[in-house]
């Protein structure tokens, strides 16, 4: 699985971007089938407000989850844990 992380509008220190890499990549669990993952990280023009964007590919088409935290980590973990959940739903769908 390959994973891309971008970041718009600031420079990510390598702290964070292991934390994403490691959260992320933790998704593999719930599809095998995953070709790659892309990781958008950004400031918005509200001072407290960082967003994460996930787009996940998969056989069939692409996953997208977007989430808005007072920081980083927080937006990456509930990104991740929506997206978890849209994984296992299109594997059941893929499945049936």
């Amino acid at each position: 699985m390959d994973i891309r992380v971008k970041s718009l509008k600031f420079d990510a220190d390598q702290k964070l971007l292991d934390f994403v890499e490691k959260k992320v990549g933790k998704l593999e669990k719930f599809d095998e089938q995953i070709t790659s993952v892309e990781v958008a990280l950004a400031l918005l023009e509200k001072p407290d407000n960082k967003s994460v964007k996930l787009q996940v590919h998969v056989p069939g088409g692409d996953l997208i989850v977007e989430k808005t935290a007072p920081s980083f980590e927080n937006a990456v973990n509930e990104a991740a844990d929506a997206m978890k959940e849209k994984l296992v739903r299109a594997k059941e769908k893929r499945n049936e």
